[in-house]
C-alpha cells in the first residue's frame, strides 16, 4: 500500500516540495499543477495528454512537454504516482493517493475502467499463502474489449 493514500492535497503538496528540495529541484508553479491536477482529476494521462490539459487549462502558463514528462518520472520514482504501461505507445499516469485497485483496460480504445474485489484480493493471499509466497504489491491488469468496442466488433 501506498504512503501516500488518502492524503489530503496539502499533505501531499508538502511531501512533492521536500521531494523537489531532495533532488535539488525548484518549486515552480508548472511542476505544482501537474501534481494538483493529478489530485483533481479522476484520470489516468498519458504525459501528452496532460501536457495539453494543462495547455488549455493554464493558458498564461509556460509549460513545456519535457517538464510534464520530468514531473511525472519524478513523482513515479518517489511512488506519489502510478503508472500502466501501454507499451509502446507509452504509460498513463495517476497519483497513488487511491484505495487500492486493479484495472480492466480496453485493447481498442485504451478505456481503463477501475475495480475493487474483495474476493479476488483474498484468493490472492491464500494462494501466496499456499505456496509460502509474502506478498509486498501487486497489479492486476484485466486486457480486453469494452462493451462498446466489443458491440462494434460484432
Amino acid at each position: 500500500m501506498s504512503t501516500f493514500e488518502n492524503l489530503e492535497y496539502s499533505s501531499l503538496l508538502a511531501n512533492f516540495k521536500e521531494l523537489l528540495k531532495n533532488n535539488s529541484l525548484k518549486f515552480t508553479k508548472q511542476r505544482e499543477v501537474v501534481l494538483k491536477t493529478l489530485y483533481e482529476r479522476n484520470e489516468h494521462f498519458t504525459p501528452e495528454d496532460l501536457y495539453i490539459f494543462l495547455k488549455s487549462t493554464y493558458p498564461e502558463l509556460n509549460i513545456g512537454i519535457a517538464t510534464v514528462y520530468r514531473t511525472l518520472n519524478l513523482l513515479e520514482e518517489s511512488l506519489m504516482v502510478t503508472s500502466i504501461s501501454f507499451g509502446v505507445a507509452g504509460k498513463k499516469f495517476e497519483l497513488a493517493n487511491k484505495p487500492h485497485h486493479d484495472h480492466m483496460i480496453c485493447k481498442t480504445c485504451g478505456l481503463i475502467i477501475e475495480f475493487q474485489n474483495d474476493k479476488i484480493e483474498q484468493l490472492q493471499l491464500e494462494i501466496a499463502k499456499a505456496n509460502h509466497f509474502h506478498i509486498t504489491s501487486h497489479l492486476m491488469q484485466l486486457r480486453g474489449l469494452c462493451e462498446k468496442c466489443a458491440k462494434e466488433k460484432s
